[in-house]
């Protein structure tokens, strides 16, 4: 059983068709749909075959219940904690294809317990960075991965978003990988370039790193700096 503890939202995605001017309108289309890094990676491991649970919190409104009831649909375990607003995020599209989030994260940042079955079961717990660098949502993942690593389970961890781990700091950051030491940590190239990794370097800590570059080939770096 693979769980993932973090956010649940709603992505309201934005794709304008020509770059946007300031002050007046510019034609686009807009999709909602639901998002969050962590209901994202267990609904994926879901819908391929492997059973998942999403922990994390949503508002007590009816887009709460339309998400859990998603993810639900799905395949997808859920312990869900009930309380304020439930999270959004518009997600900007360029010409690129390159995108630009701004969240409001809501009732996602607010679990402040571990449901009581959140890890009963479990084999593998997945927390990406964005459950670590807020609070209460911090604490309770560092909690469920003390859980997790008293009953030699495995944890992974992806970095997220270089904004995120800015605004944390990244020494912060790395000292907490460091208690943690993951074994998988995930990073893109700007993450990567952010905490010093590089194709020799690993995430201290972490038993692997796996580098993402897009659509090319991933790196994968060991402990002990050997790339693949």
């Amino acid at each position: 059983m693979l769980c993932c503890i973090g956010d649940l939202v709603e992505d309201v995605v934005v794709w304008p068709s020509t770059e946007p001017v300031r002050g007046t309108d510019t034609a686009s289309k807009i999709f909602r749909q639901r998002g969050g890094s962590a209901a994202t990676v267990a609904v994926y491991a879901a819908t391929s075959g492997t059973a998942s649970r999403f922990v994390g919190q949503v508002g007590d409104d009816r887009l709460g219940t339309m998400l859990v009831a998603e993810m639900e649909a799905a395949g997808v375990e859920t312990e869900v904690a009930r309380g304020g607003t439930t999270g959004s995020i518009v997600v900007l599209i360029d010409q690129t294809g390159e995108r630009t989030m701004l969240p409001d994260r809501g009732a996602a940042m607010e679990l402040s317990a571990l449901p009581d079955n959140a890890l009963q079961s479990v084999t593998w717990l997945h927390v990406p960075a964005y459950s670590l660098v807020v609070e209460p949502l911090g604490t309770t993942s560092l909690q469920a991965i003390a859980a997790c690593r008293k009953s030699g389970v495995p944890v992974s961890i992806d970095a997220s978003s270089v904004g995120p781990l800015s605004d944390f700091g990244v020494d912060r950051f790395l000292d907490v990988m460091i208690k943690v030491a993951p074994e998988v940590f995930f990073c893109n190239r700007d993450e990567a370039d952010l905490l010093s990794i590089t194709q020799q370097i690993g995430l201290p800590g972490a038993q692997l790193t796996v580098l993402k570059s897009g659509a090319d080939p991933v790196t994968l770096i060991d402990a002990f700096g050997r790339s693949d």
